[in-house]
């Protein structure tokens, strides 16, 4: 498959899975069970087979299985089922899911390959106490397909969890703002909200989480409607909102074209953040109206955008 644009409308809730396998040993290690995952087709550069690589007592981490040449590249090589606490069952054919993201490419080992999905984050239920033994922070919600569940995966948890230093690192930021700003932040993953969080914090924002763009929009209604009876405006209460694209329930291009509708919520700058935010993708952002996008590796610039939004917005 060729990294190509998904043909979907921005802003109507709908996103492309490619749905996969990995087969985990049962029994008498003879036989398997087949577990379905899903990944974000945006994130999907193309499929190949893999060139049965073993695993090798690597520092980094137990699922990094090393590299292979592809083409022009060097593509580092990620076992899911090691990464996620699954005995494989080893085929003789199995595939690598190249991907692209927060500008970088690396692969993902899995037994195979099922079909891609069009979906809406409406369909994605957040994960529970039926995910069994494994990271449950790497889930980002289940989909019920017909005779199975499918767990979403958070490839960028996966990624930086291979080094989470160097991510947090990357992610700090120095700026300070000259006054206490307010802002609300929506994103579905626990680790991003606690970085974020803590930077806003230093660069002088109070902060407030949410855990997906559905509870936003109700939080934000609730503030419009309270605004409206103490005949004030969203921005007395509220001075930027700050989230993910892809979130359960409501994503955040969903989102943000419902905000810029609005006559009153529209008053309020919106800084929508993602991996699959590239050159080539940010004309959606732009679409639904959003005042500034940010790619998660450049998370360090977002105190300065949402102070620079937030002042220019005073004026």
């Amino acid at each position: 498959m060729g990294k190509q644009e998904i043909l979907l409308e921005t802003g109507t809730n709908e996103f492309e899975m490619l749905e996969f396998y990995i087969d985990e040993v049962s029994g008498d290690d003879a036989g398997f069970e087949r577990g379905f995952f899903g990944m974000n087709v945006a994130k999907v550069m193309e499929v190949i087979e893999s060139p049965n690589l073993e695993n090798k007592d690597y520092s980094v981490n137990p699922s990094f299985l090393g590299t292979i040449p592809l083409r022009n590249m060097v593509l580092p090589i990620i076992d899911l089922s090691v990464w996620l606490g699954i005995k494989r069952k080893k085929h003789g054919h199995e595939n690598i899911i190249v991907t692209e993201f927060s500008k970088t490419v690396q692969g993902f080992l899995v037994s195979g390959v099922v079909e891609i999905l069009r979906l809406t984050w409406k369909d994605l239920i957040p994960p529970g106490k039926f995910i069994r033994h494994m990271n449950t922070k790497s889930i980002i919600g289940m989909v019920n397909a017909d005779n199975h569940f499918i767990q979403l995966l958070d490839l960028e948890h996966i990624v930086s969890d291979l080094n989470p230093e160097s991510t947090e690192k990357q992610w700090k930021s120095t700026v300070v703002a000259s006054k206490t700003y307010r802002a609300l932040v929506a994103d579905d993953s626990l680790t991003i909200r606690k970085i974020l969080e803590k930077n806003l914090t230093h660069a002088n924002f109070k902060v407030q989480m949410m855990n997906d763009g559905e509870e936003t929009f109700n939080f934000l209604f609730g503030l419009k409607e309270q605004a409206k009876n103490e005949n004030k405006i969203i921005t007395d209460f509220l001075d930027i909102l700050i989230c993910d694209i892809e979130m359960p329930l409501l994503d955040g291009f969903t989102l943000t074209k419902r905000i810029k509708e609005d006559p009153e919520l529209q008053r309020l700058p919106v800084i929508l953040y993602s991996s699959i935010i590239t050159d080539e993708l940010r004309h959606k952002g732009e679409s639904v109206k959003a005042d500034y996008q940010v790619a998660k590796p450049d998370l360090n610039k977002m105190a300065e955008m949402a102070v620079r939004l937030i002042e220019k917005n005073d004026k």
